[in-house]
């Protein structure tokens, strides 16, 4: 276990760094920052040349892989840092020198336990991509397939792991300081950060989410890479060469005449159905991972951080969403208050003003200035407002919507992500909301509890209605539709019928 004095030597290094960037700034300036950590931000500025701009991403990228990490997730939390600080990690770059080749062949070799000559017939000695936590190469197999290799660096496991424990401790201590740190819960975020990136430590489990998300990528338009799994192992990732020009490439993408327009809305359309219509999601679509291919296809890759979401946070997403699209400040509001993501001392009526104040400015603009990403921080904006606590389970999903927003705008600047949104979010709301499915739901329930269903029909013909209501009040919530008495019998008598007709068709 790791010393506090350890812990503290650490932040204190770190500190100095931040504060040489005047990356502390903030924290020196915020009433809301508990006096020790303001006082603690000042000395570690103290006496350097701290410029009056913060560069945050500059002090981040120079603390690591697990700061990148961090400095990442945290351009996702206006309400945390300030919009400034944001839009300033937002341009943090996850780009590092790659490792000499002669240590990649060796941890190829190390990952797969075999000689490199039984498995690729060639493997390039330059790196096409080299990020804080891997790089990449190109590779042709024994096979004759043309692959694409991840391999983790040497040594990033344990140095992102030591990082991290520091940073969970800080949070724990800063949060025990009540006020304004314990509304943002530092400890969960850290937590949840904590578990983003192990799984991205573990390529197997990036390779079983590529294999997932393939099964419904959400638009026949986007292209999710096949796994090598005979080529792959916990530090070594092997999946399908995708040749294609780089959403981060504009006047590439020009040259090979990219329809701008159609990637967009592939992007979007496959977003909302992987967030919406499955509950998991690709949670790092930003430009260096999306390829435009020949065949007019979006292929993507970099399936390390993945977001899930239930069939409950998907319902509140899709009501969001829709209440914000229609101008429905009310029903937002109520969303918000049923799922306990604000206080219930405020008054519901309340904060539907504050929503309509930030949604209706960009009512009627033309599309060019539509953003979501601004809408979100004027969300963000009135959390402090209103004690909302931090929803760690959505972070992802705030950090994926301004991504996807920021690269479909880059592919057209006129995109109306809007217009694209509605549609989708209405036939959702109304196949999985709407009247046909809550009678579907009742009755996949009522079926579902009728493990002894002719004695139930027996049971329930002897109660007389009274006794009845208190037995559909005592039924799940999705099976409380107000049906009356003589068809809940009928119900149970079909599901009976179906019992008994599968038992004597099993024998």
């Amino acid at each position: 276990m790791t010393s506090s004095a350890t812990h503290l030597w650490r932040i204190a290094r770190w500190g100095r760094t931040l504060g040489a960037n005047g990356a502390l700034r903030g924290i020196e300036r915020s009433p809301q920052a508990p006096a020790m950590v303001r006082r603690l931000a000042w000395l570690a500025r103290f006496g350097t040349f701290a410029p009056q701009t913060p560069r945050y991403a500059e002090a981040f990228g120079k603390l690591g892989p697990a700061a990148i990490k961090l400095g990442q997730a945290l351009a996702t939390r206006p309400d945390l840092v300030g919009e400034a600080a944001a839009r300033d990690f937002a341009a943090l770059q996850d780009r590092l020198p790659p490792e000499p080749f002669a240590a990649i062949r060796k941890a190829i070799e190390a990952g797969l336990e075999k000689p490199i000559a039984t498995l690729f017939h060639s493997i390039e000695p330059k790196a096409v991509g080299a990020a804080s936590v891997a790089q990449v190469h190109r590779a042709v197999t024994t096979d004759g397939r043309s692959v694409a290799i991840k391999v983790l660096r040497p040594g990033v496991e344990a140095r992102i792991a030591r990082d991290t424990d520091t940073f969970a401790w800080a949070a724990a201590h800063i949060e025990a300081m009540g006020g304004e740190a314990t509304r943002l819960r530092p400890r969960a975020v850290i937590e949840a950060f904590r578990r983003w990136t192990e799984r991205e430590l573990d390529l197997r489990m990036e390779g079983a989410s590529a294999s997932e998300l393939a099964v419904d990528p959400g638009d026949p338009g986007l292209k999710i890479p096949a796994i090598d799994w005979a080529r792959t192992s916990k530090r070594i990732l092997t999946l399908e060469w995708m040749e294609g020009v780089k959403v981060s490439d504009p006047a590439a993408l020009a040259a090979a005449g990219v329809d701008g327009t159609r990637a967009a809305t592939i992007l979007i359309r496959a977003f909302l159905h992987q967030a919406i219509g499955r509950g998991f999601f690709h949670a790092d679509l930003h430009q260096g991972n999306l390829f435009a291919l020949a065949d007019g296809r979006l292929g993507v890759i970099d399936f390390g951080i993945m977001g899930r979401l239930d069939r409950r946070a998907r319902v509140d997403l899709a009501k969001i969403l829709f209440g914000l699209l229609t101008g429905d400040y009310v029903t937002v509001a109520r969303v918000h208050f049923d799922a306990g993501y604000v206080p219930k001392h405020h008054r519901i009526e309340d904060f539907a003003v504050a929503l309509r104040a930030v949604g209706e400015p960009i009512r009627g603009l033309p599309v060019k200035d539509i953003s979501i990403a601004n809408l979100l921080d004027g969300l963000f904006a009135i959390t402090r407002q209103f004690e909302m606590p931090t929803q760690p389970h959505l972070l992802l999903l705030q950090k994926t919507m301004v991504m996807v927003e920021g690269v479909a705008a880059g592919l057209d600047p006129h995109v109306n992500t809007w217009a694209i949104a509605e549609p989708y979010v209405r036939e959702w709301m109304r196949a999985e909301l709407g009247p046909e499915a809550r009678i579907a739901d009742a009755i996949t329930t009522v079926l579902g509890i009728l493990g002894d269903a002719p004695g139930f029909v027996r049971r329930v013909a002897k109660l007389v209605p009274e006794e009845i209501e208190q037995l559909e009040a005592e039924l799940p919530v999705a099976a409380r539709i107000r049906l009356p008495w003589w068809l809940l019998l009928a119900v149970a008598g079909a599901g009976g019928g179906i019992a008994l007709a599968a038992r004597a068709m099993l024998g």
